[in-house]
């Protein structure tokens, strides 16, 4: 392993990245040196946008997946190698489009769960839908996170485990 990569796991690890974040971002540095053959250290700004018109134009990325794969560079250079640059500048974040969510009818949501067969998906789903959690905040509850006299469920490992949220 090289002292930079050594280096940006442990900045990562000191920030508390999520773990999924850190392989990320370790790979996603590692394909922009390999693009260029070269350590990062010796690339800068021309290569970085060198790179995100190469991710974009050729590779045709989404704007989302640029975003992901220009993240990494960005806290290489702003936080391990602690470079002075102005990061708005040198590695713009791509405009991504904003897309409406699709909002089924009464009639289509009771449509949908009424086509479960299955008693415990149906009502893992209707959780769902009814309180807006997420599957993995559903599928972790316990009977002692629901509180039926007050109306609310208690989930404990929300979105990225950071705090308990109660839901009304």
């Amino acid at each position: 392993m090289t002292p930079l990569r050594q280096r940006m796991i442990e900045d990562m690890q000191v920030r508390n990245l999520a773990l999924n974040t850190q392989r990320s971002y370790v790979e996603q540095v590692s394909r922009f040196a390999r693009h260029f053959n070269k350590s990062p250290e010796l690339l800068g700004p021309e290569e970085i946008s060198a790179y995100q018109i190469y991710l974009t134009n050729e590779k045709k990325l989404t704007p989302t997946s640029v975003v992901t794969a220009v993240a990494a560079p960005r806290f290489v250079y702003k936080v391990t190698l602690k470079k002075a640059w102005r990061f708005e500048e040198v590695i713009p974040a791509p405009k991504k489009p904003e897309k409406l969510p699709v909002v089924l009818s009464p009639e289509e949501v009771l449509q949908f769960l009424g086509s479960i067969t299955s008693i415990k998906h149906r009502a893992i789903l209707t959780t769902c839908y009814a309180a807006g959690l997420r599957i993995y905040e559903a599928v972790c509850l316990k009977t002692s996170d629901i509180d039926s006299q007050r109306m609310v469920i208690r989930v404990d490992q929300g979105r990225r485990a950071r705090a308990k949220k109660i839901v009304t």
